[in-house]
């Protein structure tokens, strides 16, 4: 009998745990087993560190790229004999290579994820610095600026956004605009040690430092820390526990469904953010680039240039962390409409700016310019999420950081033909202002596709 009554009491325990998990038997035979049992959640998401790390990377492709780019115009133009027109060349050709190339690179992110194309990108940017430091013929200053473009856009903002963008949901807006602050960074960090190298050390080996400043701070991190989704550390967006997830679910729902790129080429959403961000790009930056030789042709000293030119990042560094956060709080296209005025308020400014004018009323005109453009990375990553999802979020919003690549490069070149045949950039600067009466209009016109949510056949 007892031999029975033992036998019985472990059937009846062998089918009460059939079917249930095993931290649950855990749990109920030792209830005091429940914190060791289960691993704890890190006390820093690991999301942070993708913010961190996509935050180096756009500060690198930023500041490295075109923040620093007009400090080399004059030096260039004495040494090599070279016009300013030729030399806004090479600036118009890195950012549009940064366009041509961000649709592939869009496209490979898609399938493939981060990991692999962030440090890719960093090398050939990288050795496209050497070759300027060695070049003296412009094909060679071209072609070393064709591979700086195509390398930053390995690192630029479709590989960034589109790993932030799967590594949060619920404050993707603020996420976002902690990382792309990287961009107006990069001209606070880089602008006055290029300014310091240029006079010290010359153009040539200020080329060469760059490229082992972006080799030396971007590869080993990209290789050891990047993880394109949270699945990878078996970790969820926003580190939600389990209810948490549920809870989201239908925020879940709509981003892993979407648009894929043919379908949304085919949305009048798609072509009015487009036009939106080719236009406004083309003024900010072209007013960006023109800025430092225009104060130093009024007589500000070369100094107080390369100040501005930082001060534009820091102003743009606070403004994407501002309109990041404000895309959470309000519809996106309202967030970027409004750095939209702020832009155009600045480059009035800029134009009435003259010898006679206080340093004051330039660092005012450059925090203004740069908190306004600060919005367009957030907005534009979060009207392209929130449009068309993030099932093939890298394509579209590759095809989308072509248009605004295109404009930003354009922008520059343009002031720099101006100015070889008027001798003045005024003329530039009032065509950039009237281009904001149709970015603005073309912003607050967007609307979301009906078949955001449906199938994604097509």
């Amino acid at each position: 009998m007892v031999k029975s009554h033992g036998f019985g009491r472990k059937v009846r325990k062998k089918l009460d745990t059939m079917g249930t998990p095993e931290s649950e038997n855990l749990e109920f035979a030792n209830p005091n087993m429940k914190q060791s049992r289960f691993p704890k959640r890190p006390k820093v998401f690991y999301g942070y560190w993708m913010i961190a790390v996509t935050f180096l990377c756009l500060l690198m492709m930023s500041g490295a790229g075109n923040f620093v780019y007009s400090l080399f115009v004059i030096p260039l133009e004495t040494d090599l004999g070279w016009n300013r027109g030729e030399i806004m060349i090479g600036f118009t050709i890195f950012f549009f290579m940064m366009g041509a190339a961000s649709p592939v690179v869009g496209r490979i992110v898609d399938r493939h994820g981060d990991r692999k194309v962030i440090p890719a990108g960093a090398l050939v940017m990288g050795i496209g610095f050497v070759l300027l430091s060695l070049m003296n013929e412009r094909s060679l200053f071209y072609f070393g600026y064709f591979l700086v473009g195509t390398g930053a856009a390995a690192i630029g903002p479709v590989p960034t956004s589109a790993v932030v963008s799967n590594w949060f949901r619920r404050k993707r807006g603020t996420a976002i605009g902690l990382m792309s602050a990287g961009i107006g960074a990069g001209g606070v960090v880089l602008s006055p040690i290029v300014g310091h190298l240029i006079p010290e050390v010359g153009w040539r080996n200020s080329y060469l430092a760059l490229a082992v400043i972006v080799w030396v701070s971007i590869i080993p991190l990209s290789l050891l820390v990047i993880k394109t989704k949270p699945a990878e550390k078996g970790l969820s967006p926003d580190n939600l526990t389990t209810a948490g997830t549920a809870a989201a679910n239908e925020s879940l729902v709509s981003d892993s469904s979407g648009l894929t790129l043919k379908m949304a080429l085919g949305t009048s959403a798609f072509w009015l953010i487009a036009v939106a961000f080719l236009l406004s790009n083309f003024s900010n930056m072209g007013a960006v680039q023109a800025q430092v030789p225009h104060l130093d042709d009024i007589g500000f000293p070369t100094g107080t240039a390369a100040a501005a030119l930082g001060a534009v990042g820091m102003g743009s560094a606070a403004g994407k962390f501002f309109f990041g956060w404000l895309c959470d709080q309000i519809a996106p296209k309202y967030a970027f409409a409004i750095g939209l005025c702020l832009q155009l308020v600045a480059i009035i400014m800029l134009m009435n700016v003259g010898p006679a004018s206080s340093t004051a009323m330039v660092w005012l005109y450059t925090l203004t310019l740069g908190f306004g453009i600060g919005s367009w990375f957030p907005a534009m990553s979060i009207m392209v999420s929130s449009s068309f999802g993030l099932a093939s979020y890298g394509a579209i919003f590759g095809v989308v950081n072509l248009a605004q690549a295109l404009g930003t490069g354009s922008g520059p070149l343009m002031a720099g033909y101006l100015y070889d045949s008027m001798h003045t950039y005024h003329w530039a600067f009032v065509i950039f202002a009237s281009l904001y009466a149709i970015a603005m209009p073309a912003t607050l016109m967007v609307r979301h596709p009906r078949n955001h949510l449906h199938n994604r056949e097509a």
